[in-house]
């Protein structure tokens, strides 16, 4: 069957009737939505949205995460044929998962930027879809969580996959930074650090402002399934959002992003830790700081690709058929 619908499937980013389903539209061609999802910004029965936010304007080092959510677009083709490894279920056929395009917005227009992602995301929120982000750099995750808190009530637990805190100090709230989002995200009573949890954490900042915090040397001494019953136990089931910024992986593994750091987690340990995850109380997430210019193989897209589809996974779980 799946080589006979090979034959037959061609640009089901526009040409699929269904929402559900594997795809097997060759990965070499045709348009590259996100996992062959159907283009469209009509949520009717959607279960997940997922968008990117092409933004990069925020950064403190290299730039280059403009260009993150068309490569991970790319990279997810790989994965559209078959269900997502070692979940037991299939989110691809079990959601109704549409890809919405990107945020649209005046690049030279940069202190709109974020109210335009805030309503954007509201946006998707309306029509009663969960939202997972393309990013982007990091600074994006500030106006999704106004919008989720919006939605689901504030304050939320955060679960940060990083090298950084982003808790460095800015009391100026025009400012827009990627390395200070979570500290304002805390101060505007959005977020929770007593109930929040950063992993992979392996740079130096004397303000962490209360957040749990599980640095890269932890994760490699008490290894990954250790690591995720920690998380477990921090996040119980307050709501959560999940924000994964590519550089908790070491360069090794994702060379291309903005502020690589050595000594970080392996993808086999993100893998185990967002697997050992389910049942967490998921309400949204993102995938940020890939930027493809710093990484001519691929790998870094890859890697953020499949961390967006173990987010759908981790969104699913308590919400597949059969859960509870």
């Amino acid at each position: 069957m799946a080589l006979e619908d090979a034959k037959n499937q061609v640009d089901q980013a526009f040409t699929r009737s269904d929402a559900r389903g594997l795809s097997y539209e060759n990965t070499f061609g045709g348009a590259a939505s996100f996992l062959r999802r159907r283009y469209s910004k009509d949520l009717s029965g959607a279960d997940i949205a997922v968008t990117g936010i092409p933004f990069d304007q925020a950064v403190t080092n290299r730039p280059g995460t403009r260009l993150g959510p068309r490569a991970i677009r790319e990279a997810s083709v790989l994965q559209c044929p078959d269900a997502p490894y070692g979940w037991g279920y299939d989110p691809l056929s079990e959601f109704s998962i549409i890809d919405y395009g990107d945020l649209a917005f005046d690049y030279a227009m940069v202190a709109e930027f974020p109210e335009r992602l805030r309503a954007h995301v509201a946006g998707i929120l309306d029509q009663g879809a969960a939202c997972i982000a393309l990013g982007g750099d990091h600074s994006i995750t500030l106006p999704i969580l106004r919008a989720h808190a919006e939605r689901h009530g504030a304050p939320l637990s955060v679960l940060q996959f990083d090298a950084h805190t982003d808790t460095w100090v800015d009391d100026d709230m025009d400012r827009i930074d990627h390395g200070t989002m979570m500290y304002k995200a805390v101060k505007l009573g959005l977020v929770d650090p007593a109930r929040s949890v950063q992993v992979g954490i392996r740079t130096d900042n004397p303000d962490t402002m209360g957040f749990n915090i599980i640095d890269a040397r932890a994760v490699h001494e008490q290894g990954p399934a250790e690591v995720a019953r920690r998380i477990r136990e921090v996040l119980s089931d307050h709501p959560v959002y999940v924000t994964f910024d590519i550089d908790a992986l070491d360069p090794a593994f994702a060379p291309g992003t903005g502020t690589p750091v050595w000594g970080g987690l392996s993808s086999a340990q993100a893998a185990i830790m967002l697997r050992d995850l389910a049942g967490i109380n998921m309400i949204g997430g993102d995938v940020v700081e890939v930027s493809p210019p710093f990484d001519t193989t691929g790998a870094t897209a890859i890697a953020g690709a499949h961390v967006a589809v173990e987010l759908i996974c981790l969104w699913g779980w308590n919400r597949r058929q059969g859960a509870g």
